[in-house]
């Protein structure tokens, strides 16, 4: 079930992209790395992605401005927020703005798969409750 599931990790920090690679790869999923939003974006154009787990503090582009891209052209996609900051403020901004989940770095390997997990099985609550609607 999880090889079907695509993750799209963006993070300016080359370590944390590497790290979240390995963790999420070994736990099954399908990893993709960016570097940025607009990499993010690129990406998202040209693939269809599960879920997208950002950092909030990045440069050029943060990931609150990624947060809402994603939210108005990719609706279907979910969204979780890594911040070193997680202040309650980050954290309640974040999920106004539309984030599925959150989580605060520095986390262990078993707190990012639980956290996909559960952003995953949100996700697919919602597209159950969608297809009830409409059938």
């Amino acid at each position: 079930m999880k090889n079907t599931i695509t993750v799209l990790a963006v993070d300016d920090e080359p370590m944390m992209r590497a790290l979240l690679e390995k963790i999420l790869a070994r736990d099954g999923y399908r990893i993709i790395t960016a570097e940025d939003g607009a990499m993010a974006l690129s990406i998202l154009e040209s693939q269809p992605v599960s879920i997208v787990l950002s950092d909030i503090q990045m440069p050029k582009m943060s990931g609150f401005e990624l947060l809402k891209v994603l939210k108005s052209r990719f609706p279907e996609v979910g969204v979780i927020m890594m911040t070193a900051f997680g202040d309650t403020f980050t954290v309640k901004d974040a999920l106004l703005l539309g984030a599925d989940e959150y989580i605060t770095k520095p986390f262990k390997s078993y707190e990012i798969s639980l956290v996909v997990e559960r952003a995953y099985w949100r996700i697919m609550s919602a597209v159950a409750r969608s297809a009830e609607k409409v059938g």
